[in-house]
């Protein structure tokens, strides 16, 4: 009977497990349904919101006209009953006021409609993201330099301003902590009544990162374009001339400078406090006036410079204090002084230039420099270079000395230069080469080369599109005259 009960209480107690985990068993399909379900029903709304997004999207834009066939006779009036993402266009004729652009609309001129500003203030200001502003003759800003009074102040982000012609101006374009934004083929005028020191700057960057800047010209500004503070843009194929600097750099870094025309400037390029630039195919060509030069360097580590131009100017290029920079297939001719160097400029390296008619080809400020002269036994190409090559190698079999004691003493005491010219001191500069008695600077090209390295000018083939660029024809057939002069001198060499 005991084992009767045992059994029938250890049945009962069998069975009331099997039930307990059916039960369990149950509840947990039942969890798992409730959040199957629940994420299916997140999913389904997810992807109802995206199909609205993209029917709101894929909506047309309207069209708002102004002038006198358009709906709107106030461009202003336009752009405030605009729609975000709508294009506001403006006909032919001369409108006058300033313009906020607070929402996002394209502003689009036909027929090259004129935007006359108040005169006080900037003409157009863009507040809001993703604007486009083309097609407009932009003039008669304000001329306030505190207040960037400019033809357009962007204060926003991944904007497009093109195709627009901006004169009677402060600042042509002023990009006040704006990023990410395209400007291209602008032309900007600016004041040439006024001492350059009182004009703006034909483009203004101040910390603003990652935009490009292409096929727009400048002139008659205080600088073409100027950054500070504003890393990771990309200038290519701009042409400034007739100003102070074409450009005007300071305290930015991993910028892209190619295919840039700076000329007829009192100084071609600044390049002050920044790291990593690169310089590619630019030309700074017949900078000249007071302390002129191609280009400048101060206070710079680790940039590129490779085929550019730097071609007629009083100093070719200036470095103080430059740093781990190459120099590699730059054409520098016809300047007076090829090269300005202080000392404190390390560790750059020369290799496979172009040194052609300098009257001087460095200057060193100091005793000595760390700078390098060739690069895997490849030296530069000097015009004055008077040595041989016996086994036919392309490099001279005796070292250059690329500075002589006159050009020591001129580095040091620039006062005189005066001298340097006399008939003595020529004979004595020829003596000094052929019996070397007087102790000059140590600094020699290991390995020059016998004939020029060959270069494509850019700018030979362009044909100017505005007035303002017909003087580039006469530039383009200086570095023409240039280049046939480096082959014929080339060969010639080549036959001895």
């Amino acid at each position: 009977m005991f084992m009767d009960e045992h059994e029938s209480f250890a049945c009962s107690l069998s069975a009331f497990s099997e039930l307990r985990g059916s039960s369990f068993k149950a509840e947990k399909r039942a969890n798992t349904t409730s959040r199957v379900y629940k994420l299916f029903a997140a999913t389904r709304l997810f992807f109802l919101v995206v199909v609205v997004l993209v029917i709101v999207n894929a909506a047309p834009a309207a069209t708002l006209t102004v002038g006198q066939a358009g709906s709107f006779s106030s461009i202003q009036a336009a752009i405030n009953a605009a729609g975000a993402g709508d294009i506001v266009q403006v006909q032919a004729g001369t409108y006058t006021g300033n313009l906020i652009l607070n929402k996002q609309i394209v502003l689009e001129g036909i027929n090259r409609p004129v935007l006359r500003g108040e005169g006080t203030g900037s003409v157009i200001t863009v507040l809001a993201d993703r604007c486009t502003v083309k097609g407009f003759i932009i003039e008669h800003s304000g001329g306030d330099l505190t207040r960037e009074d400019s033809g357009i102040l962007l204060k926003s982000n991944r904007n497009v301003i093109e195709d627009n012609e901006l004169r009677d101006i402060l600042y042509g374009i002023y990009l006040y902590g704006s990023a990410g934004n395209t400007l291209r083929r602008n032309h900007v005028q600016g004041r040439p009544e006024l001492d350059s020191g009182a004009r703006g700057a034909g483009l203004h960057l101040w910390n603003s990162p990652d935009n490009n800047i292409e096929d727009n010209s400048i002139t008659e500004e205080r600088d073409g374009i100027y950054v500070q503070s504003s890393h990771g843009n990309q200038i290519r194929r701009n042409r400034v001339t007739k100003l102070r600097y074409g450009l005007h750099y300071m305290s930015s870094d991993r910028n892209v400078f190619e295919d840039n025309l700076f000329s007829n400037n009192i100084a071609g390029a600044a390049i002050m406090y920044s790291n990593k630039i690169e310089l590619r195919r630019n030309a700074f060509v017949h900078n000249r006036g007071f302390s002129s030069f191609g280009i400048l360097f101060q206070e710079c580590n680790e940039l590129i410079a490779e085929e550019n131009f730097i071609v007629d100017n009083a100093t070719g290029i200036f470095m103080e204090a430059l740093r781990k920079t190459t120099f590699r297939r730059n054409a520098i001719a016809n300047n007076d002084v090829a090269l300005h160097m202080f000392s404190n400029s390390d560790a750059n390296v020369f290799t496979e230039n172009n040194f052609v008619d300098n009257l001087s080809p460095l200057q060193l400020v100091g005793k000595s420099t760390t700078s390098r002269w060739s690069e895997n036994g490849r030296g530069n190409f000097w015009s004055d270079y008077d040595g041989y090559d016996l086994n036919e190698d392309g490099r001279g079999d005796v070292p250059l000395k690329i500075q002589n004691v006159f050009q020591y003493l001129e580095g040091n005491h620039p006062r005189l230069r005066l001298y340097f010219d006399s008939a003595a001191a020529r004979a004595m500069a020829v003596a000094e080469r052929t019996f070397p008695i007087l102790k000059g600077s140590p600094i020699v090209d290991e390995a020059p080369l016998m004939k020029p390295v060959l270069l494509h000018y850019p700018f030979a083939e362009e044909t100017p599109a505005r007035s303002a660029h017909h003087g580039l024809t006469a530039v383009s057939l200086l570095i023409l005259t240039g280049a046939t002069t480096l082959m014929w001198k080339g060969k010639r060499l080549k036959r001895r």
